[in-house]
């Protein structure tokens, strides 16, 4: 028999908040071939995985077939026989009625190696994101985890529900939304009363995250008349009652509301992470495409020939990234920069720059082009200065500077496209009015998004990270409900909070 050289790991992915999965689930999917995830895994765990990484997902209850549990474990092993590092990703800790233990028993029987890691269990992240204690002093010093689908399987038992009744402290129930009206009967039928106290925690740790609290009585009835479904934990017990007045999840300023994100994926991550800080869902639908140059002859030489330049100015951190990327890839170093001055068209491209641990010389104290021009012009007089470049944008700068009498060469080292088509959710939940606000970081993916969405850009409120940006919007027919006064992401994320003014959603 071969040696097998791959293998298994089994990955608690938590509740929801992809936040909450832990640094070994976020190592193993940076290291992982194939990544096989049940369908309630956040979207935004999954990009810790490698960009070529296998992503499968088992199936999603109204959209396609749902693998069972027999093809799930033959998907794994396959991979793993294939000589594959392999994450199985589940939703909560997998050691929570996730059929770890058949899944284990597969990968035993198959001779594969594997590891589990534990994830946040959705009733311990219910309680701490709604304040609603499991145990308490006076209240329940003992608490049990129930699953409310009973076991389909012949050889199934069915759930106790007589000793149920007598566990003295907190019943949780997963899975047990759609089976209620049968198990919160039969607890009462045992002797459970039916004013025990209940909380309904729908989609825990995410900013769709509902609440309702009711008591066991009243549990089928109220469900029905909030059409709530699954996901969601049921807490039943007296520990209910000492529910914390102050709510810190959902009191969060953003808390309900749906914002996209439309800059490339790449660079996203910051503004979502502030986004998501702040309470809201963010979704992310790039605008505009980030790639190398078709040519980077040009480029190359002027790399060569650094020596030649008095000024070098970046008027993006993409240009920042690219050039000194390709520096890199040409065997070369920061020493190729020489004496080159450098400016930086705003505090974003300034900060790109940092990370290469280079200072700016000159930067304009309003994000425009006419504003760099006006400060840089003195300097460049009879100067040699070297533009660094999209392969699209205003010619202003190059113009400005080249009537105040400097030598003015311009290189494209990033080209900026745009996305043609958008993601028929992202276009579906913007007609519907499921979005909420609209985050424009540039000119270039302001126009864009008018060629997007088209009318229903006006579904959504839009912030614009500078008046130039908001200026381009205006001009298309969508004018800017909130615009940064400080041209970074941390602006922008300012002026979306100003412009939602603490109402709630």
């Amino acid at each position: 028999m071969p040696e097998i050289s791959g293998k298994v790991y089994l990955v608690g992915a938590g509740p929801g908040d992809p936040s909450l999965l832990t640094l070994r689930g976020c190592e193993l999917l940076q290291q992982a071939d194939a990544v096989f995830y049940d369908y309630l895994v956040n979207p935004r765990i999954l990009t810790h995985a490698q960009p070529d990484a296998k992503l499968v997902c088992l199936g999603r209850h109204g959209h396609g077939r749902i693998h069972s549990q027999d093809e799930i474990n033959a998907l794994v092993v396959d991979a793993a026989r294939a000589g594959q590092t392999v994450v199985r990703l589940k939703g909560g800790d997998p050691a929570f009625f996730g059929r770890s233990a058949e899944e284990i028993a597969s990968l035993e029987q198959a001779g594969i190696s594997y590891e589990v890691v534990p994830g946040v269990t959705s009733a311990s992240a219910a309680s701490s994101y709604t304040g609603i204690p499991l145990t308490h002093r006076e209240f329940a010093s003992s608490v049990a985890f129930v699953t409310g689908q009973q076991c389909r399987d012949n050889g199934g038992r069915p759930l106790d529900l007589a000793n149920l009744a007598k566990f003295p402290g907190t019943l949780v129930f997963y899975m047990g939304v759609t089976t209620a009206p049968y198990w919160s009967t039969e607890l009462i039928s045992h002797g459970k009363p039916a004013d025990t106290p209940v909380a309904v925690v729908y989609r825990c740790s995410l900013p769709q995250q509902q609440t309702l609290l009711t008591t066991l009585g009243e549990l089928p009835d109220a469900l029905a008349a909030r059409k709530m479904r699954p996901p969601a934990i049921v807490i039943v017990g007296e520990a209910v009652q000492a529910e914390s007045t102050t709510k810190w999840f959902a009191s969060r300023p953003l808390f309900g509301r749906t914002v996209l994100v439309t800059r490339p994926a790449h660079q996203a991550t910051d503004l979502v992470r502030l986004l998501a800080n702040q309470g809201a869902a963010p979704l992310i639908q790039p605008a505009i495409e980030i790639s190398p140059p078709a040519d980077w002859g040009p480029a190359d030489q002027a790399i060569r020939d650094l020596q030649r330049y008095d000024w070098l100015v970046f008027s993006s951190a993409n240009g920042v990234q690219s050039f000194l990327g390709r520096l890199d890839q040409l065997g070369l170093d920061l020493r190729q920069l020489g004496p080159c001055r450098l400016a930086a068209i705003g505090p974003a491209t300034a900060e790109a720059l940092k990370q290469y641990h280079l200072g700016v010389d000159l930067q304009p104290a309003e994000y425009r082009a006419e504003a760099l021009a006006e400060i840089l012009a003195p300097e460049t007089a009879n100067k040699r200065v070297l533009l660094l470049r999209a392969s699209r944008g205003r010619e202003v700068l190059a113009e400005s500077l080249t009537a105040a009498g400097a030598e003015v060469e311009q290189v494209v080292v990033y080209q900026s496209m745009d996305v043609e088509q958008a993601d028929p959710e992202i276009v579906a939940a913007l007609a519907e009015g499921r979005i909420d606000w609209i985050t424009v970081t540039s000119s270039a993916i302001a126009r864009s998004l008018v060629h997007l969405f088209g009318d229903s850009l006006g579904q959504a409120k839009l912030v614009a990270i500078s008046p130039l940006t908001a200026g381009v919007l205006a001009d298309a027919g969508y004018p800017a409900a909130a615009i940064a006064t400080r041209y970074t992401t941390e602006g922008l994320v300012e002026a979306l909070l100003e412009g939602v003014g603490g109402c709630a959603p």
